[in-house]
């Protein structure tokens, strides 16, 4: 494999290294040293900070196959992780091309800087349709990304720290990306002029468990009439229902369901059993399968990008959709009380499920998009809908 710069004469600064002792070469951009994660592609055209700043993504290394990242620089508004500040647990970007100047008004700061800023390392001059087809072809790979302005690296040492990481499957990750303490959250999606603003009080109280919650998923429960009240992922069913909520969350998140079920399945278990309103999403929506009896596995080369079409058997429609997951619920596994709702038209994947008999279902991919169609939005309203019928009842 070779980068997109091939005939150039600058020397390399910046390697991906395979965990099979493949070395990709290119040119360094952020923070220098060197991360090991797997390394995914993503194939939606915008949103590159979105994505860079999704908890869903730790542990992973991201291959944008679009050319153009960095082209209208970043900003503080389209960040996703709840705590500005810090690092959503993303190991590093791979880019195509070198970072363009920014041409945006909404632009604050060059996306290398910004990189530089979050300790992120990325590398460009890349062949990423050569990586991407490796990965459609081979699977994730590990790897080790690194970057060293003048060009020194010790090739063995990468190897070796490439091959023996043991990968996302069996990783619980959610812990890692979880907010620690309990929060409300009251903004609500930005608008054209105004930005973000701040909602009134709701008719509905929804707890919602961060496994790795995006901001524009509180901002849509928010927008949809919702008080919301993040709790962290190990929060136990007694926490949850303190609140005496009218809805429970469950959010997207990294790693291997299986493994932060080891600690989240009792209390979604205990809440669906009292009969609680559940909404799950991504992560939240592998947990609930495998809380109401479903199994769970690995993927091939998972669902990463903006433009995912999906079937909704419950209205007929076909929707686009944005998603971001490595691991999927396998339909077969489903008991008799859980029914599948939505399957994806690229590979026939499990994408939704609902309870025959309790209030509760979810979906595999990112209704809240950022980037990506709002063509799910209406699981927001769903969702609501659902409490308000509880409520009657």
């Amino acid at each position: 494999m070779t980068t997109a710069d091939a005939w150039s004469s600058k020397p390399a600064t910046a390697l991906i290294v395979l965990a099979d002792g493949r070395i990709i070469e290119g040119y360094g951009l952020g923070a220098t040293g060197e991360a090991v994660g797997e390394v995914c592609f993503n194939t939606a055209m915008t949103g590159y900070q979105e994505i860079l700043t999704d908890p869903s993504y730790a542990g992973q290394i991201i291959t944008f196959t679009f050319p153009h990242i960095g082209n209208v620089g970043t900003n503080e508004d389209d960040i996703e992780t709840v705590n500005a500040a810090s690092n959503s647990g993303i190991r590093g970007a791979v880019l195509a091309t070198d970072i363009t100047d920014p041409v945006n008004y909404r632009a604050t700061r060059h996306l290398d800087e910004w990189l530089k800023a979050r300790n992120l390392i990325a590398i460009s001059g890349i062949d990423t349709r050569a990586l991407t087809s490796l990965i459609r072809e081979q699977g994730v790979p590990n790897a080790v990304i690194a970057h060293s302005p003048d060009g020194s690296f010790d090739i063995e040492a990468l190897k070796k720290q490439a091959a023996e990481w043991p990968g996302l499957e069996g990783m619980d990750l959610a812990k890692g990306v979880s907010t620690t303490q309990s929060h409300t959250w009251n903004e609500t999606t930005w608008k054209w002029e105004s930005g973000y603003a701040t909602a009134n009080p709701h008719d509905f109280k929804v707890v919602a468990l961060d496994f790795g919650v995006k901001r524009n998923i509180l901002r849509l429960l928010t927008d949809a009439g919702c008080d919301v009240t993040v709790l962290p992922a190990t929060a136990t069913a007694e926490d949850v229902l303190s609140h005496k909520p009218d809805g429970v969350f469950l959010s997207n998140g990294p790693g291997d369901p299986a493994a932060t079920g080891e600690y989240a399945l009792t209390t979604i278990k205990s809440i669906v059993e009292k009969g609680v309103p559940t909404f799950g999403i991504c992560l939240g929506h592998q947990m609930l399968a495998l809380a109401l009896g479903g199994t769970t596995v690995k993927m091939h080369q998972g669902h990463h990008g903006a433009n995912h079409p999906v079937f909704d058997h419950t209205t007929g429609k076909v929707e686009i959709t944005s998603m971001n997951h490595g691991f999927a619920v396998d339909a077969e596994s489903l008991p008799e009380d859980v029914e599948q709702t939505h399957v994806s038209l690229f590979d026939g994947s499990n994408c939704g499920l609902r309870h025959k008999t309790k209030p509760a279902f979810s979906v595999q991919y990112h209704p809240e998009a950022s980037p990506g169609p709002r063509d799910s939005h209406y699981l927001f309203q769903r969702f609501t809908d659902m409490m308000r019928g509880q409520k009657a009842a």
